[in-house]
């Protein structure tokens, strides 16, 4: 296994798989630098090489987080979709990411662990946001004629699908009354401005 991961000629990838591997099935308790070169098969100083230390690997896992929370937040989108289609496929995919992944949702948004001023990162939380900017323009509600009123109907946005993805990944929606509930039955529905 270690030549064959090895010789792939891309160490840093590996580990950054690796990490992502570990998360899903064990947690973040359990991902460090030492177990991700374990898993890859080098020694457990070759990761030093690549991201520094452990907040350099949670970055760059992290970011790729990002970038499979855009894919998802785009998953089965017709080529020219509505609004509505947009902010739909944004919110489900949100959600069904945060279920599917949940140790790496909560690297993700975790306070501390991660170097918010990466590029890389910083590019995928963008990448995010500007599907939460498309899915939010011109929203018909109380704020549309506020100052930075597209600001405010994306941070709404994401504050409405993010705090229903916690809900849900804290157990909060598991009684019975709650349980069938996907987020698109609780959102409002909001109309578009012209």
């Amino acid at each position: 296994m270690r030549d064959k991961k090895y010789h792939h000629g891309n160490l840093k990838e590996a580990l950054i798989e690796a990490g992502l591997e570990i998360l899903s099935e064990s947690g973040l308790s359990d991902l460090s630098l030492r177990t991700c070169a374990a898993r890859v098969g080098v020694s457990h100083t070759a990761p030093k090489n690549h991201f520094g230390n452990m907040n350099g690997l949670l970055t760059a896992i992290a970011a790729r987080g990002y970038e499979q929370l855009a894919e998802h937040m785009r998953r089965g989108l017709p080529e020219n979709p509505t609004r509505h289609e947009v902010r739909n496929a944004a919110f489900e995919g949100y959600v069904d990411f945060a279920r599917a992944q949940p140790a790496l949702f909560e690297l993700m948004y975790s306070s501390g662990r991660t170097n918010r001023d990466d590029p890389a990162l910083k590019a995928g939380v963008g990448a995010c946001f500007e599907i939460l900017r498309e899915a939010s323009m011109n929203l018909d509600w109380d704020k549309a004629n506020a100052p930075n009123a597209e600001l405010r109907s994306q941070i709404m946005s994401w504050s409405l699908v993010h705090g229903f993805a916690q809900l849900l990944l804290a157990g909060k929606l598991d009684k019975d009354a709650t349980k069938a509930l996907g987020v698109l039955d609780v959102v409002p529905d909001f109309g578009f401005r012209a």
